[in-house]
């Protein structure tokens, strides 16, 4: 069974995204073979006040909690984040996903430094999408940076007791996040938007750090599955090492059944 641990439900405010709903990327996930997907609320992106959004996205996913895991979006920059990681707990969230470039907060700020803390003392993990959605397709009114990959490994070494989720992104191989031993070995990297064919970051990864740090993810709605994959498929690895990355490494660290 593939769990994805990067999707999305909900409408995004700068363009409409096909099966945003949980029937919709359900049905998707079934087209496609996918069992169980990691979501979070894409409104709560473009929201200061995230909680609405997350109350919005329990609902949703209410029911089905064998295929849709969410993940709550929390600003540590908006007053009162402390009762919306606690109200977040007690509707069933099983991690967080940490937008700094669009809330507007550094990942080395004392508040999200205290949020990652408190997440970490009640066993959530914490993904962090490098980017939402390629610049070029950016509405014209917003100009969002993608958050630095050097950033996320200060963050990294600063709480080697938390474990991390990196979406979204690429160009770890060469740097510290795609060297063992430079960090704790405490973060996943996602594998949606790298290759395994042309520069074949994704099997540069795998040696330079084991199948036990990569995970699969989609983007989707924001993206179809099938490059996703593709990319697992053709991937020159073991079939234990593609069944680590499909499912096996996040489905650990979530305590789901293997």
């Amino acid at each position: 069974m593939i769990l994805d641990v990067n999707a999305y439900l909900g409408p995004f405010a700068f363009r409409a995204l096909r099966h945003d709903d949980a029937a919709g990327l359900l049905a998707r996930m079934d087209a496609k073979g996918i069992g169980q997907a990691v979501v979070s609320s894409a409104l709560a992106i473009t929201y200061r006040n995230t909680q609405p959004a997350n109350e919005r996205l329990a609902a949703e996913v209410r029911g089905r909690a064998d295929r849709l895991i969410p993940f709550a979006v929390i600003n540590p920059a908006y007053a009162g984040w402390e009762d919306d990681l606690r109200a977040c707990r007690d509707l069933g969230f099983r991690g967080l996903r940490l937008y700094p470039k669009w809330h507007g907060y550094a990942l080395s700020d004392a508040a999200c430094l205290a949020l990652v803390d408190a997440a970490t003392a009640i066993g959530m993990p914490i993904s962090i999408p490098i980017r939402v959605e390629d610049v070029r397709n950016q509405s014209w009114i917003v100009d969002v940076p993608e958050v630095p990959l050097a950033d996320v490994a200060a963050l990294v070494a600063a709480r080697p007791d938390a474990r991390f989720m990196i979406l979204n992104g690429a160009g770890f191989a060469g740097g510290p996040l795609g060297r063992k031993g430079d960090l704790p070995a405490n973060y996943l990297i996602e594998i949606s938007r790298m290759d395994s064919v042309l520069t074949d970051e994704i099997g540069r990864l795998l040696s330079a750090l084991g199948a036990e740090r990569l995970a699969f993810g989609t983007g989707a709605p924001f993206h179809y599955p099938d490059l996703a994959l593709l990319k697992l498929e053709v991937l020159r690895a073991s079939e234990a090492d593609k069944a680590r990355i499909a499912r096996g490494n996040a489905a650990a660290w979530l305590g789901l059944d293997g």
